[in-house]
């Protein structure tokens, strides 16, 4: 049985165009789904998948209706062999698990992967340390100000207790506790 998976990412969008080259393609049941394809809990998939036999077929109009990434798609590729069934993508004839180089596509697929995942990890740390050169700050707002710093550090002076200076700044005790350790 070849099963048809349609996917919009809003109530805005059309199904019409994937139901049409679906039903096309020989699909004799469509699950639709409207929601971003970043979202991992999509129901319809979740029930396409689960309606998978041996033999049968989760057919997709292009890849990018199934998956946002190229990992997603790799876990779907796996867990669709799982249950012994294959799949295809009309628009990327190439990803077809149903053909003699099924191997070798869910392999260069893996390495696309890999690369992706590689390059975003650039991209990101390359963004990072273009915004720490404008003056981006990373990380928590510090629970003190400045002033509030220096207003605990000359109330412990004096001889006011860790709890009594936390209690008056509204903050934890283990932060007034921290500051004072770090003081010199």
């Amino acid at each position: 049985m070849i099963y048809g998976y349609a996917r919009v990412s809003s109530n805005g969008q059309d199904l019409a165009q994937q139901l049409a080259q679906l039903d096309a393609a020989g699909c004799t049941k469509i699950y639709r789904e409207k929601m971003s394809g970043g979202t991992a809990e999509r129901p319809q998939l979740k029930r396409a998948i689960g309606a998978l036999d041996a033999d049968d077929v989760l057919m997709v109009t292009s890849t990018d209706r199934l998956a946002r990434n190229t990992r997603d798609l790799l876990n779907i590729l796996h867990t669709v062999k799982e249950a012994g069934a294959g799949f295809r993508s009309i628009a990327e004839p190439m990803v077809d698990t149903t053909s003699q180089f099924a191997d070798v596509i869910i392999a260069v697929l893996g390495v696309a992967a890999s690369y992706e995942r590689h390059r975003i990890t650039e991209r990101t740390a390359a963004g990072r340390v273009q915004a720490k050169a404008r003056g981006v700050k990373f990380g928590r707002r510090a629970a003190l100000t400045p002033h509030q710093q220096a207003e605990a550090l000359k109330r412990l002076t004096a001889g006011d207790t860790q709890r009594t200076v936390a209690a008056l700044l509204g903050v934890n005790q283990a932060t007034i506790s921290r500051l004072y350790r770090t003081k010199d």
